[in-house]
């Protein structure tokens, strides 16, 4: 296990270059919004790639300048001041955030190329990058803000981009609500990321401590009690299943699909759900006050990471199966950073970055060369067709499936050695996560069999413009493949260690270190006698199996479930609302009132007719009854 980074950065070092890395590709958002119809699509095409491009080289540049046991920081002006609480505007570079903003500006940079050519004929072209530059843009101030208060204005930006571009297409209803189901899980889940914020501002705030700095909560976060420790943990932890789509909050990340295919590829890779990973390691230092917390977050991630990929083995949409697989990795991710191995966690978070772009780029130039067919029981024979999306795509396969030598393999084997071994971990986490890394290998695999194997399944039409996909697609895909191979290789256990501290390999039975490996290719093996040698097989298991297939192809009904348990109750009170207490009680209430008045008007109009007899009659009448009243 690896122990929290208990000291502060022993350099801080002030620059005035940080800015940069989120204003290229503000200048992107706002060139779109105001030149970007007029211009035209080749300048749009020119600068939105661009902005990100030169993220990218001041990310390079920051690296390079990066002290081996420090940090840089940028202060730009004093946000909040009240009382003895003062916020900077700060951006801050140290380890963690160097990997985390190259991350998103390297692989963020070949999807919005890939972009340029897969939304070649969508006449909103500038709507939609100034959306991916905003989204670029939420991502890096989480992974590079201060303090915690500018982390959640990210956080919050990533949401609020995922829903517009989620909803892209929003003539079309299932899109938008697809976005708007996204926004509202998301929302749960920040309630708990606010509650968990505002109470460790708070417990701090008692020891005379008001800071929402990353540098200056870890220097006093002794004085958080354990147990008001955990209660924090595990409620930001709410906030990161919501945001990296773990029990029971992953049910917007399928859904996700409805966007355009690079969003999707976005979203998994380089930005969205890998907020709570960022998240967690970051504030590593206050997890590691409460092991209870930790083995929450590790048997939630463990438990994600099985589920998800039962029900990608069924799956027939090619994007749902990579959308189950993205749940199931990031699975991994929280399994390693709840046995406190962070180092390996975020390791994964790369890698993944890497094979998961490539997977849903290649489902992008998979489908673009389809005529928009995503079924993969119509798809068949691409890998003659389609000879460098299918390469690509195989070699995102062997990543993710584990095959030595690639960069899944590195990681997920490290995670895997992890859970059995540190004093967090268990024989049984390693056991669920083994199984699930068998499955993982198993799906992908099919997929890649159904999708680019045997004869084509589609009309003859379809079959007629089946296409390779033009080099503003494939380039971005050739590059990812190099990263998907040589990832693994990348010195990142060293490189992390002033931030998570040294990494020692754990010392595991033999049995435990190549099990998950055996698995994984007889996962593959399986998939190919099912689903290329022979495959009667498979449809004979889905109809002796017909109820469990069934099951799992609708994904255990927790759609349905939540929808009879939470959305019509919610929506029938609701309803109750507007009928009932709306429109009758508060409107009758009002409307009974304004009729009153109107009625006592017009009674009294009867009496204010102008008549000067009746106003002398009612006068006479008023004063008898004033006299009678004190004769009596």
């Amino acid at each position: 296990m690896e122990h929290a980074h208990a000291t502060a950065q022993a350099i801080t070092q002030s620059v005035s270059y940080l800015r940069y890395i989120p204003l290229f590709p503000l200048i992107g958002v706002l060139f779109n919004i105001f030149l970007g119809h007029r211009l035209g699509r080749k300048a749009v095409n020119l600068v939105s790639p661009g902005a990100v491009f030169l993220s990218f080289l001041v990310s390079l540049h920051a690296l390079w300048n990066l002290p081996d046991e420090g940090k840089l920081v940028d202060t730009m002006w004093l946000w909040i001041s009240s009382g003895t609480l003062h916020v900077d505007f700060a951006l801050q570079m140290d380890q963690l955030s160097a990997l985390m903003s190259l991350v998103v500006t390297g692989v963020g940079f070949l999807i919005h190329v890939y972009s340029t050519g897969y939304m070649a004929h969508d006449h909103d072209v500038a709507r939609y990058f100034a959306y991916l530059n905003l989204f670029t843009i939420s991502m890096l101030l989480l992974v590079l803000g201060e303090n915690l208060l500018l982390l959640f204005v990210g956080w919050e930006g990533v949401g609020l981009c995922s829903y517009l571009l989620i909803g892209f297409w929003y003539t079309d209803d299932a899109k938008a609500s697809a976005g708007k189901k996204a926004f509202i899980v998301n929302r749960v889940g920040d309630a708990g990321f606010l509650l968990g914020m505002f109470l460790l501002f708070w417990t701090l705030g008692e020891s005379g401590v008001w800071t929402l700095s990353f540098s200056t909560i870890q220097q006093h976060v002794a004085a958080v009690p354990a147990d008001v420790a955990t209660i924090i943990c595990l409620l930001l932890f709410v906030g990161a299943a919501g945001k990296s789509a773990q029990i029971p909050l992953y049910v917007w990340l399928p859904d996700a699909m409805a966007g355009p295919t690079p969003v999707s590829a976005l979203i998994h890779a380089a930005t969205m759900v890998t907020a709570g990973i960022y998240m967690i390691a970051r504030l590593n230092f206050l997890y590691a006050l409460s092991p209870t917390a930790l083995s929450v977050v590790a048997t939630v991630g463990a438990a994600t990471a099985f589920f998800a990929a039962t029900i990608g083995l069924v799956q027939t949409d090619i994007k749902k199966v990579l959308a189950y697989s993205t749940v199931s990795q990031l699975g991994y991710m929280f399994l390693a950073l709840g046995v406190g191995a962070y180092t390996a966690g975020v390791f994964h978070l790369m890698t993944h970055a890497f094979f998961k772009a490539l997977l849903f780029l290649g489902a992008g130039s998979v489908i673009h060369g389809m005529s928009d067919e995503q079924d993969i029981t119509k798809m068949g024979g691409l890998k003659s067709k389609m000879p460098v999306t299918f390469w690509t795509f195989f070699i995102a396969c062997l990543a993710i499936a584990g095959v030595p030598g690639l960069s899944g393999f590195f990681s997920k084997d490290l995670i895997l050695e992890e859970a059995y071994a540190s004093p967090l971990g268990s024989p049984t986490l390693w056991l669920v996560g083994t199984l699930g890394a068998g499955m993982t290998a198993f799906y992908m695999f099919r997929l890649l069999f159904v999708t680019f194997f045997g004869e084509n399944r589609s009309s003859h039409e379809v079959q007629h413009h089946i296409h390779e996909s033009p080099a503003s697609m494939t380039v971005p895909l050739a590059i990812l493949a190099v990263l998907s191979v040589v990832g693994g290789y990348i010195p990142l256990l060293h490189f992390l260690s002033p931030m998570f501290g040294g990494h020692h390999e754990a010392e595991v039975p033999s049995l435990v270190k190549y099990l998950p490996t055996v698995v994984g290719i007889g996962g593959i093996a399986l998939a190919y006698v099912m689903y290329v040698l022979n495959p009667a097989i498979a449809e004979s298991a889905a109809s002796s199996l017909s109820a469990f297939h069934k099951l799992l192809f609708n994904k255990y009904y927790v759609d349905e479930i939540y929808d009879a348990v939470i959305v019509r109750p919610i929506a029938g009170i609701s309803n109750w609302l507007w009928q009932v207490w709306d429109a009758i009680v508060i409107d009758g209430t009002v409307n009974g009132a304004a009729h009153t008045m109107q009625a006592n008007g017009s009674l009294l109009r009867l009496w204010q007719n102008g008549n000067v007899q009746n106003y002398a009659l009612s006068f006479l009448i008023g004063a008898m009854a004033i006299l009678g009243y004190y004769l009596w």
